[in-house]
């Protein structure tokens, strides 16, 4: 039987239909992170373990192997007369020589600890194995003579499982010389206690709309309005990525159309919907259409609670959301149906239910929900 190897099977971390974030040019936001990562690196107290927090998409991945490039190209202090100046910015040019080593993934003085093969070394692992995490201990003793820094990127920390988060971890206590480590989390409060308390935490926030747009530019996405797209991506430009690729402001307008009638929708539209996303090749159709019904509950939960309805994903929106959360009581029907729906998707998909049924379903119980209200 051949041999299966990595390169087999698509990377982990990469979000289908835009760059790697090793081939992005530039971070888009997030000045304070990089001025403190900056700050910290001239004031000659860089840590050992940095970790890149904040939701799925923001740009940590990109931002880690901007701090790799800079570090690994920047050259040591060795505190003589002649020293360089310290850097002003993180900035590496494309065409020096380790941004285009680390960019073939060929930099000797980089690690990338991702998932890697399961145990059989004949399909992707679901999680980072103990194995990959031993590999790296590897190659620390084995590029240890070369001397100079060295970058390992851990991408994603959350996809540790208890046995590798611990061998981590004993890495983090006692890091070898010159050894930067660079941990993505979208989830950091999973990680071990331990693991966040031996690295220092730089917090990434959504991005704004204008910068949004900016980051899908530079990934060659253009959107015309990227207002409702901030609004549904929850600043995220990879789940920006996956809604323009899936058709998803659209799909939302739809939705939000369908739902205006509530407390009953037209039943030839719902069926039609719900159908849109069943069937062989259509799984990722009936993901968005989840997500989005999940969206659409959470800002249905949120403005109920606020007072306030925010700005809009969909024409007509902002109506809908006044008539049918309009106070705390009708905020918490929809958060627990959110829930109670979220959770419900999840365990059909796992026993594969059919999806239009389900979806139907799903539609059935946000009509009840809205006549729940309608009759109070």
């Amino acid at each position: 039987m051949p041999s299966v190897y990595l390169g087999d099977f698509p990377e982990p971390d990469r979000i289908e239909g835009a760059p790697h974030p090793r081939e992005t040019a530039r971070v888009i936001g997030h000045q304070a992170a990089q001025a403190d990562f900056l700050a910290s690196f001239n004031a000659g107290r860089l840590h050992h373990g940095w970790l890149i927090t904040g939701p799925r998409g923001l740009g940590k991945a990109t931002l880690a192997w901007k701090l790799a490039r800079f570090l690994l190209a920047t050259p040591e202090d060795d505190g003589g007369m002649f020293a360089p100046p310290p850097p002003e910015t993180l900035d590496i040019p494309a065409d020096h020589p380790v941004a285009r080593r680390i960019a073939a993934l060929s930099e000797p003085r980089l690690y990338l600890l991702r998932r890697g093969l399961n145990e059989t070394e004949k399909a992707p692992a679901q999680d980072i194995l103990v194995k990959e995490v031993r590999k790296l201990k590897e190659y620390f003793g084995l590029s240890a003579a070369d001397g100079g820094r060295r970058v390992a990127i851990v991408d994603c920390a959350d996809d540790l499982n208890v046995a590798a988060a611990n061998a981590l971890l004993k890495l983090l206590e006692e890091p070898p010389a010159g050894v930067t480590f660079l941990l993505i989390a979208h989830q950091p409060s999973r990680l071990l206690p331990t693991i966040r308390s031996r690295c220092r935490e730089l917090r990434l926030s959504p991005l704004p709309p204008d910068q949004l747009a900016a980051a899908l530019d530079q990934a060659g996405i253009a959107v015309e309005d990227a207002q409702p797209l901030a609004e549904l991506a929850g600043g995220s430009v990879g789940e920006a990525v996956r809604l323009t690729q899936g058709a998803g402001l659209a799909l939302y307008e739809d939705l939000i159309a369908l739902m205006a009638a509530l407390p009953r929708m037209d039943r030839g539209k719902l069926l039609a919907l719900a159908e849109s996303g069943a069937g062989k090749g259509h799984e990722a159709q009936f993901d968005l259409l989840v997500t989005l019904l999940d969206l659409a509950l959470a800002r249905l939960a949120r403005a109920g609670t606020l007072g306030v309805t925010p700005p809009e994903a969909a024409p007509q929106e902002a109506q809908l959301l006044a008539r049918l959360s309009p106070d705390p009581w009708a905020a918490r029907l929809w958060a627990d149906l959110a829930q109670s729906l979220s959770a419900r998707a999840r365990r059909g998909k796992a026993v594969n239910l059919d999806p239009a049924a389900l979806l139907m379903d799903m539609f059935l119980q946000i009509e009840q929900t809205a006549g729940r209200l309608a009759a109070r």
